[in-house]
């Protein structure tokens, strides 16, 4: 099989190598395709403390594909999904349903998603602000809006905005105070704006990844405030798998759709130039998938 090997800052490379042999308690896995995630940016483009080459198949964790011996279809859990077969425990494999055999699912993204929402505590009739309108910020607002509430949207592109208003979000207002605020940048800006968007006793919502780095905040200001803030990150594996579960259960009702967000497709060959879109976000860019044939 064809893994791709992540050589060294920006450049990687396809490697041939063995299929995976299942241990007990894992299903044989082929790989339809993988999401790229903003959140593997900084192992991409290099920080001091990654080590290189990855392993085959990393930094992938958003994908779906075949289960082998089954031949159902089947998002997945796996961190070494950029390759064309995974081996992945039974435990964390969820089967999708006849209603999506025609759609990508990025998975573990999806159900990120669904665990943030859970986390945020929207309901009817709340003001929400989404900070940051990449896949992940787009998503919430789907949540948000089929929640029926109030939901704003704020990015430096405009873009962005536009098809956020076309999901439902209403126009960005400058001075808003909002009941939640969501921060799915995961920047030191993004982090800041949202704050401001919270009235007194709102909740901030940290969803971004923030990664690289210290960040400083108004203490005082959020002190006086009495913000509540929510670290809405789930590490717990089996969590995640529920939010998966959750999440294809949603994109098959209609409560969730990703399609209008799943904007580049390119084969595992072209990783190099998936990771480029998912660093410069093009006009019209959302979400690269990584795809096997």
């Amino acid at each position: 099989m064809r893994a791709a090997v992540v050589e060294a800052p920006g450049r990687a490379s396809l490697r041939v190598q063995a299929i995976p042999r299942p241990r007990d308690g894992e299903v044989l896995i082929q790989v339809e395709g993988c999401g790229v995630c903003s959140s593997s940016l900084p192992v991409w483009e290099g920080r001091p403390w990654f080590e290189y080459p990855l392993p085959p198949g990393a930094p992938g964790h958003e994908g779906w594909g075949l289960e082998v011996e089954s031949g159902r279809r089947v998002a997945f859990f796996s961190e070494r999904s950029f390759a064309e077969y995974q081996a992945v425990p039974a435990a964390e494999v969820v089967a999708l349903p006849p209603e999506l055999d025609d759609v990508p699912v990025p998975g573990e993204a999806l159900g990120c998603a669904m665990n943030i929402f859970a986390r945020s505590g929207v309901r009817s009739g709340d003001t929400v602000a989404v900070v940051g309108a990449g896949f992940l910020g787009l998503l919430l607002v789907q949540l948000c809006v089929a929640a029926r509430a109030r939901t704003l949207v704020y990015s430096r592109r405009s873009g962005a905005v536009e098809l956020a208003r076309t999901l439902g979000a209403a126009t960005p207002e400058e001075d808003a105070s909002c009941d939640i605020v969501i921060e799915a940048g995961g920047v030191q800006e993004t982090l800041d704006r949202a704050a401001s968007l919270c009235r007194v006793g709102g909740r901030l919502v940290i969803a971004g990844y923030h990664q690289d780095g210290l960040r400083s905040v108004n203490m005082q200001d959020w002190n006086w405030r009495a913000l509540e803030l929510v670290n809405a990150h789930e590490r717990d594996r089996a969590k995640v798998i529920d939010g998966i579960r959750e999440a294809v259960a949603a994109v098959a009702t209609g409560r969730l759709d990703p399609r209008p967000l799943l904007t580049h497709e390119l084969p595992l060959e072209r990783l190099d130039d998936a990771f480029e879109l998912a660093r410069t976000r093009p006009a019209g860019f959302v979400k690269a998938l990584v795809v096997t044939r």
